[in-house]
């Protein structure tokens, strides 16, 4: 018979709290704290989001057990601190979830509510006042503006159209390009933020994920440099000993090839 969840998640657990053991666990384990093991859990997070644009359910399974991993160890960290248990946690978002969908779990006389309306009282509860509090620092930055537009949005704070938008973006190119000569690194940097957040901005308007746009044209420059590059190497060049004119053609090439 195919082990239980719960069975399977109390070993995992007792095997963190071993590996934790301040006497005969792992040294590295031991020594490690909520800020040095939030980077991992931000890796094993991507991971899962590219097992996934894979295709790849093999690897799906073992980067959502790294993923879990991420949690319990975490949730250990706390449970050491005298602050909260994994049971906390899976209870935590249990409620959460519960009160967020009363369409699904209401009783004769519950009246459901809309799904933003509660989250603006759960970040009130946590001292968090204004339509933008609650999005986190940590996400990517695309990811981070597109949030922060988005909910700027629902009260009212938002281009009509697409096509207002890019007005703005060409509004920001120009000033960025107006303070190109002798400009600071400062004063450029604050002029491509303003661009980029833009960029995000336009995204959202065609219900594009600015993330995904920008990992599609990587994937892109990756596929097509790469021809680049064999296409040289089949002369018995190199990118370092080509002209530039030499790895336009050569990329102009490998784009007519991919349409």
């Amino acid at each position: 018979m195919p082990e239980s969840a719960e069975t399977a998640l109390r070993r995992l657990l007792a095997i963190m709290a071993a590996l934790r053991d301040p006497l005969t666990g792992c040294p590295w384990d031991r020594a490690q704290s909520f800020a040095t093991i939030a980077p991992y859990t931000v890796e094993e997070a991507y991971e899962v989001a590219d097992a996934i644009a894979r295709g790849d359910r093999v690897a799906l399974r073992e980067e959502l057990g790294d993923l879990l991993l991420q949690v319990v160890y975490h949730a250990r960290l706390a449970e050491e601190a005298g602050d909260f248990d994994f049971a906390a946690i899976a209870n935590t978002i249990a409620d959460k979830l519960h009160r967020r969908h009363p369409h699904v779990f209401a009783t004769a006389t519950t009246q459901a509510a809309d799904w933003e309306a509660h989250k603006q009282a759960e970040r009130l509860a946590r001292g968090q006042f204004g339509a933008l509090a609650g999005v986190p620092r940590a996400l990517p930055a695309l990811s981070r503006a597109h949030h922060l537009s988005a909910r700027a949005a629902r009260v009212g704070f938002d281009w009509p159209d697409a096509a207002a938008v890019l007005d703005k973006l060409a509004e920001e190119t120009a000033e960025l390009r107006a303070e190109l000569p002798g400009a600071s690194p400062a004063r450029l940097a604050d002029e491509l933020g303003d661009m980029l957040f833009v960029l995000a901005n336009l995204a959202r308007k065609l219900d594009l994920d600015p993330e995904a746009c920008l990992h599609g044209a990587s994937e892109k420059f990756i596929r097509r440099f790469t021809a680049v590059e064999q296409s040289l190497a089949a002369a018995g060049r190199t990118p370092t000993d080509a002209s530039l004119a030499e790895m336009e053609d050569a990329w102009a090439m490998a784009k007519r090839g991919e349409a």
